[in-house]
């Protein structure tokens, strides 16, 4: 609703947990990483290809560099989550 009082409280938090006076920021909740995955998983397997975890990576503009992942391996929601909330710390702290 009110944008810009937002992302200066956004901005407050990046800084203090750059100070280690508190915790990065996650912008996306549970609930926007559980659609993310859904959208991915179009068939309802429970898993999605490492491609499509690179590609969700990349369009929220977080790195892949350090991915080891076999291209015939399955991601589920857990560990699309887990994944998700590392790269967010990461792209933060740097």
């Amino acid at each position: 609703e009110r944008p810009r009082e937002f992302l200066i409280q956004v901005l407050e938090r990046v800084k203090a947990g750059r100070r280690a006076e508190g915790e990065y920021p996650f912008l996306m909740d549970e609930a926007n990483v559980d659609a993310m995955f859904s959208l991915l998983d179009v068939l309802g397997q429970g898993y999605i290809r490492p491609a499509q975890y690179r590609e969700a990576l990349k369009t929220l503009g977080l790195s892949t560099e350090d991915l080891e992942l076999e291209d015939d391996g399955e991601i589920t929601l857990d560990v699309f989550k887990e994944g998700m909330k590392k790269k967010m710390l990461e792209s933060w702290s740097v």
